[in-house]
């Protein structure tokens, strides 16, 4: 690392300003804006009662940020949809200790794009060498067996690969769509196969004939009734698994009260009441599906709500890709395409690591050909 750069270790991230962290995020990940990772810390949500230390590392060129990554110090693996549960437990059976460990991510959001953020106008080998050195001296620190860097987007992970020789690359598999010029959403329904196009127009019909009405709301357009209705929701959600949310009230407020213009709310109205409602990030060219929940059972709101509004919009908005979340080839068919997505993980004890480099290069070659497989199966002409 250079001598005129120094690295911080950041307990919570009230610890830098929002102007200077903010200076290095690209305005399409509203996720690693400095208003979304402090909520999560402020509301509770993210903190060491739930398993989640944050030691955000940061560089410095004298007084000024020119490096940042989100870190944190994690005591179990929820939240993070990159599963090494079993890896840990064939460690802990074998007499070692997984917990803690290091985790560069986005609490609770499988979004692929940068973790390493870095200033325009620095040297990013030189910064990429002086957060290296922050995870792997805070890994010697505290004791951590691992660290992982998860959904990085390419750049990063080529860059990290050549700065540490040593990482184990994951590979897996998200679906997301992309405009193809449609122009509205009857060009994007004319580019399908008859088959698809008319299993669309039929779950949106259903959706309207049990007499739920879409309504849309974004920025200050969200009153705080709506917000409050929305969490009883998206709480159902989790609910049902017999698990308490991961995300607070208080979470969605702050984020409502520093980045509104972020946010769209859909909801599904039932004579004149919201009864689901799906909350969606929008970038300056991206929208994030990400949370939802119902208090109804209604043939096809799902899709409705959280995947054909969100096309809807996106071809409304000129947004020209939209990620609906992580998980579920019922995307593929309409009209998501399967997107490579990888994860970087570091193991500091030798037979961990080469069991672990076997699974992955063995899973890799697993999800390259489901990969390719999900291709032939989109429905578009």
């Amino acid at each position: 690392m250079p001598a005129s750069l120094s690295v911080a270790v950041l307990s919570a991230m009230e610890a830098v300003s929002a102007r200077e962290w903010d200076a290095l995020v690209d305005a399409d990940q509203p996720f690693l804006r400095h208003a979304f990772l402090h909520a999560l810390e402020a509301s509770g949500s993210v903190c060491p009662a739930t398993g989640w230390q944050p030691c955000h590392l940061t560089v410095w060129q004298g007084a000024q940020l020119v490096g940042a990554m989100p870190l944190y110090e994690k005591h179990h693996s929820y939240g993070e949809y990159v599963f090494d549960w079993g890896w840990a437990d064939a460690f802990e059976r074998a007499g070692g200790h997984y917990y803690p460990k290091a985790l560069s991510a986005v609490p609770f959001t499988p979004v692929p794009g940068s973790r390493a953020l870095i200033a325009q106008d620095s040297n990013p080998q030189a910064v990429y060498a002086a957060l290296a050195q922050g995870w792997q001296a805070q890994c010697q620190r505290q004791a951590l067996s691992s660290w992982h860097l998860l959904f990085a987007d390419t750049q990063e992970v080529e860059a990290w690969q050549a700065q540490c020789p040593e990482l184990i690359s994951r590979e897996g598999v998200q679906f997301q769509w992309r405009d193809r010029d449609f122009g509205d959403f009857d060009g994007f329904l004319t580019s399908l196969t008859s088959k698809r196009r008319k299993m669309i127009k039929r779950e949106r019909r259903l959706v309207a004939e049990q007499g739920l009405e879409m309504v849309r709301l974004s920025g200050e357009q969200i009153t705080p009734a709506a917000l409050k209705h929305f969490y009883r929701c998206y709480a159902i959600t989790y609910q049902e698994r017999g698990r308490p949310p991961y995300l607070t009230q208080e979470f969605f407020n702050r984020v409502y009260r520093d980045m509104s213009e972020s946010l769209l709310l859909v909801q599904a109205h039932l004579d004149g009441r919201a009864v689901a409602a799906a909350l969606y990030f929008q970038g300056t060219q991206t929208l994030y599906g990400r949370y939802w929940g119902s208090e109804v059972m209604a043939d096809c709101l799902h899709f409705e709500a959280c995947y054909y509004q969100g096309i809807e919009y996106c071809l409304e908005q000129g947004l020209m890709l939209f990620d609906p979340g992580t998980q579920g080839e019922h995307k593929l068919l309409r009209g998501f395409a399967p997107q490579r997505v990888r994860s970087l993980h570091y193991l500091a004890h030798p037979g961990l690591a080469n069991a672990v480099a076997t699974f992955c290069r063995d899973e890799g070659r697993q999800v390259a050909a489901y990969r390719d497989a999900a291709f032939t199966a989109l429905p578009y002409k």
